[in-house]
C-alpha cells in the first residue's frame, strides 16, 4: 500500500500519514540515493500486516510518550 492507501485503510485524513513515523517500508520502488534517502519519484509500500502491527502498537490519543 502507498501512503495514501494507508490513510484510506486506517480511516485517516489525507496528508496525515506524512506527519506520522510510519514503520520501515516492505518495498521501495525506484532509486535510493547512496546516503539512503529517497529522491522524488521513489515510492514506499507497506503490507497490510505491517500496518496492522504498527497501528496496534501506537500510543493512544494524548499519550505522553516523553515520560518514561
Amino acid at each position: 500500500m502507498s501512503r495514501g492507501q494507508v490513510e484510506d485503510y486506517l480511516g485517516l485524513a489525507r496528508g496525515s500519514a506524512g506527519r506520522m513515523k510510519l514503520p520501515p517500508p516492505d518495498a521501495v520502488i525506484g532509486e535510493v540515493s547512496d546516503d539512503g534517502t529517497l529522491p522524488r519519484g521513489t515510492v514506499r509500500g507497506w503490507l497490510p500486516a505491517t500496518i496492522d502491527a504498527w497501528n496496534a502498537a501506537r500510543p493512544g490519543r494524548g499519550a505522553r510518550t516523553d515520560l518514561h
